[in-house]
């Protein structure tokens, strides 16, 4: 009998530009989006965000395919309630990049002494919440 793998967290989040979302998130993180053209992003509307093979994020157009929860952007709130947390071990890289496409944060970098770990808060051009943290201190 095999031995079962963890879950591995492959988060999908509906976006008005995927290609415009794929770069602002490869910048702050570090990673590398799959494609970086229309041709390669199924004419802009589906990309994922790699570290190696392991996907991080997936970006897809909101209202394109019929996928249920990602039609009627109109009449949806964008992720309300909801962060998508990284952990960055480039943690001060993260917040350079993060300051030279003048990402809007919504909390500075700062110490958060319950979670052991330095963290800061963004909003991405879609409107979502992004937590940026270091890996925890011992």
């Amino acid at each position: 009998m095999s031995k079962a793998k963890a879950p591995r967290s492959q988060p999908l989040i509906a976006v008005k530009d995927v290609l415009a979302s794929s770069a602002w998130y490869a910048m702050i993180l570090n990673i590398k989006p799959h494609g970086n053209t229309a041709e390669e992003t199924h004419g802009n509307s589906y990309n994922r965000l790699l570290k190696g093979k392991q996907i991080i994020l997936q970006l897809h157009g909101w209202d394109v395919e019929d996928h249920p929860n990602m039609m009627s952007k109109k009449n949806t709130p964008v992720g309300h309630g909801v962060v998508l947390w990284f952990e960055v071990d480039d943690f001060d890289e993260a917040v350079n990049r993060a300051r030279e496409i003048d990402a809007h944060f919504l909390e500075e970098p700062s110490e958060n002494p319950y979670a052991h770990h330095r963290e800061f808060w963004l909003q991405d051009p879609d409107g979502y919440v992004v937590g940026i943290a270091s890996p925890p201190e011992s």
